[in-house]
Formats: C-alpha cells, sequence, structure tokens
C-alpha cells in the first residue's frame, strides 16, 4: 500500500541536544509491504515503513510489528497525522495527504503493527520511488524562445501556469489543451491566427492573454463554453480583429479585458451585460461610437484612446422606423417587454437571436427592426473612475448611441434636447 504527502520525520532526541526539526515536510511516497526477496508466510515481523523523498528515492525503512508506540489523528480529516515510533525514537508526520487515502494507509500500518497476518495485509513491493512520485509536481512554466519550446516532451498536467511567449507558434498546441488545471494562459507575441474552441475545456482557466498575435475572430463557441464561469483576464490586443461576436458578453466573469490596437469597428452591442467588468482598454482601435448599453458600465479604468469618434448630432436621425409596425415586429416588442420565454424548441434560431440583441428605447421599451437612432455625447466619467484622455485636446467624451422605439419617444427627447441647448 502507498501513501503520497508530505513527511516530516523528527527525532524525539533532539531536544536533549538542544536541536529542533525544521517544521515543515518533505515531498514523499510512503509504502507499506515487505522488502524484496523475503518469504511469504510467517507473521507480521517483516512488514516495514518505508519513506522515499526526492534526495533518497531509495527510501528508509522503519519495522511496523509492535514498534508503534502511538498513533496522532486529531486532524486526519485535514490530511495531517504523526506516527510515533519506539525504535528509532522519532515521530513520522504526515500532512497534505488525501483525507480518505490516509485513513486506509494508517488502519493497514495498525493492524501490521498488531501482528495481523502478511497475507490479509494491502502490502506493496518495497522498492525505490520513480522521481515522479516524490518530486512536487511543476505548477509553473514559463518558455520565451522557440529553442525552449519542448517538441517532444509533454507538459506536466500538473501546470497551473503557463507563458509560451516569442515561440512563433502558428496555432495553440493541442497538448496545452490537455491541462485541466490551467488557470493561466499566456501565449503573447506569437503567430496565432484561430483559437480553437477545445480552449473552452479549460474548465479552470481565469487568464487568457492573446496579446500581439495574428487573430481576426474570436468565435461565439468560445463564449458559450465554461470560460463563461471562469475568465476573468482577457488580453486580445495588437492582434487583426474587426468586430467581436454578439455572445462575446455571456464571459460575466470578466474583470479586466484589453483590446488594445486592432481594427475593431464596433464593440459587443450587450456589453452592459459584463457587470463585473472593472478595467477596460480600447484604444487605437476605429471605434466611430459607442453602443447605447455602453452607460451600464460600471468602470475602475477605461482607456479608448486614439480611435476616430464621429461628431454625434441629435438633429440627424437615422429613421429605420416602419408605420404600422409589421407583426413580426409587435410580437418581438410584446416577447421582450413582457419577459416571455423562448427558445430554439419554440423559435427559428435566427428568431432567437434577433430577440437577444433587441434594442431598448429611452423609455425602457424594446425595438427590433423598427427604430430611430441617433447618437449622442457621453462623458465617460459617467462609467468610469479614471478615464484615459480621448484625444489629444484633453476630451473625456465620446458618442453613444441611442434608440428609440417611436416618434413620440424621439420628439420628447429632442424637446429636452432643445431646451438644454436654447
Amino acid at each position: 500500500m502507498r501513501l503520497q504527502c508530505e513527511v516530516e520525520v523528527v527525532s524525539r532526541l533532539l531536544p536533549t541536544c538542544g536541536l529542533r526539526g525544521r517544521g515543515r515536510g518533505t515531498r514523499a511516497l510512503l509504502s507499506l509491504g515487505r522488502p524484496p526477496g523475503r518469504a511469504r508466510g510467517g507473521g507480521g515481523g517483516g512488514v516495514y515503513l518505508m519513506v522515499c523523498t526526492a534526495r533518497d528515492r531509495v527510501g528508509v525503512r522503519y519495522k511496523v510489528q509492535e514498534n508503534i508506540e502511538r498513533f496522532f489523528t486529531r486532524f486526519v480529516e485535514e490530511g495531517k497525522a504523526t506516527v510515533r515510533l519506539r525504535e528509532p525514537a522519532v515521530d513520522v508526520c504526515l500532512s497534505r495527504a488525501n483525507a480518505s487515502n490516509l485513513k486506509n494507509f494508517l488502519s493497514a500500518v495498525r493492524l501490521a503493527h498488531h501482528g495481523t497476518d502478511i497475507g490479509a495485509l494491502p502490502l506493496s513491493a518495497l522498492v525505490p520511488a520513480k522521481t515522479s512520485e516524490v518530486e512536487k509536481p511543476k505548477t509553473k512554466m514559463i518558455i520565451t524562445s522557440r529553442r525552449d519550446y519542448p517538441l517532444t516532451k509533454n507538459f506536466p498536467y500538473s501546470l497551473e501556469h503557463l507563458q509560451a511567449s516569442y515561440c512563433k507558434l502558428a496555432r495553440i498546441d493541442t497538448r496545452v489543451l490537455c491541462l485541466k488545471k490551467l488557470r493561466k494562459l499566456d501565449l503573447s507575441h506569437n503567430h496565432i491566427k484561430q483559437l480553437p474552441a477545445t480552449i473552452g475545456d479549460l474548465v479552470c482557466l481565469q487568464e487568457l492573454n492573446l496579446h500581439d498575435n495574428h487573430l481576426e475572430t474570436f468565435s461565439g463557441a468560445l463564449c458559450n463554453s465554461t470560460l463563461q464561469k471562469s475568465l476573468q483576464f482577457l488580453d486580445l490586443s495588437q492582434n487583426k480583429m474587426k468586430a467581436l461576436p454578439s455572445e462575446f458578453c455571456r464571459l460575466r466573469e470578466l474583470v479586466h479585458l484589453k483590446l488594445d490596437d486592432n481594427e475593431l469597428i464596433r464593440l459587443p452591442f450587450k456589453m452592459g451585460q459584463l457587470d463585473h467588468l472593472r478595467f477596460l482598454s480600447a484604444a487605437r482601435n476605429k471605434l466611430p461610437f459607442l453602443p447605447s448599453d455602453f452607460r451600464k458600465l460600471c468602470l475602475e479604468n477605461l482607456d479608448l484612446f486614439g480611435n476616430p469618434f464621429e461628431q454625434p448630432n441629435p438633429l440627424v436621425p437615422n429613421i429605420q422606423l416602419k408605420i404600422p409596425l409589421t407583426l413580426l415586429e409587435c410580437a418581438a416588442r410584446a416577447t421582450v417587454n413582457h419577459r416571455i420565454p423562448y427558445g430554439c424548441h419554440l423559435l427559428p434560431s435566427h428568431l432567437c437571436e434577433d430577440l437577444e440583441v433587441a434594442k431598448t428605447c429611452q423609455c425602457g421599451s424594446a425595438c427590433l427592426s423598427s427604430f430611430i437612432q441617433i447618437t449622442v455625447t457621453m462623458n465617460l466619467h459617467h462609467v468610469a473612475h479614471t478615464v484615459v484622455l480621448v484625444d489629444n485636446m484633453g476630451g473625456t467624451e465620446a458618442p453613444v448611441i441611442c434608440y428609440f422605439c417611436s416618434l413620440d419617444c424621439y420628439s420628447q427627447f429632442l424637446d429636452r434636447y432643445l431646451q438644454r441647448n436654447a
């Protein structure tokens, strides 16, 4: 029987010499068994507890039968226990063990101590441990050049942080997609053109850095994956993206989003759904205006410098209003306004997609394809505590889209606007 945990062997004679143990455990493999070549018959006298570490893979053996003075198991549920031996006078302190495995191992040691027949014990061969069994699992790997990138060896499955920058990668290595414990993935400064949907299988991924690549799209499949619940940091800066999918705003856990130095001509329509977002930078893109939902954001830092924002003119509306409203428009407005449940099992998928991006009038009502659209000026301090200047003239204002579901709503807005500017 074997158990992986951290072990510290403390001599009880040390205090008499004025010495103390380190107080820290070392990753080890504990084995309960018999030395190779021993006869199988007889009692439990040939059973030993062997402790193997990275420094001593051959291991140190301690006789078990009638050689245990006491078991300390008060914290066994936390993966901790101590086995006190009579000869030599040491305490074998175990920690960071799986609680269930630790209980089973201690039960077997207790049986061996009492002389239980060897045939009834779950014994293992007392052989030297493999390096992988006693080395601390590698959780971080940083690669910053092509020649250091592993081509023949797999990445350690224990990795939680992987950086592979300046490696001239044209695609994401499928071996990376098998690292289920990965929390931080940095693939910046490569030549990646497309993201596989299987990135969404990295269920623990919190940070994804794709700065300085050749990305043109960010797929909707990724936005519908487990990244919705885990992803908090996303850097897509310095790529070649012109737009983000409407599903992008399903990444509701995002806190930090970087979109600088792309070719974005618009931001996601439902931007306001990113209610955890606190840091947003989309500098040096091609944004003419901001989506209406942008008003709902609550940011700590916002950077939109270097975008060719248009000069808003509320007196020149874009009228898409159809009077009378079509039956489809009436039904769509009623569905959204009354929050009537819908889905692909009830409606064609294209109608569901249209309803997902329904526009909201200033009066709070919905409109689908029949509306009046204008752009108005918004001071960015309304949505962010710290704002990087929009231009070299010291401005902190940007145009934002407004929608109106009817002529009445637009007329009421126009009256207020003219009174303020009279």
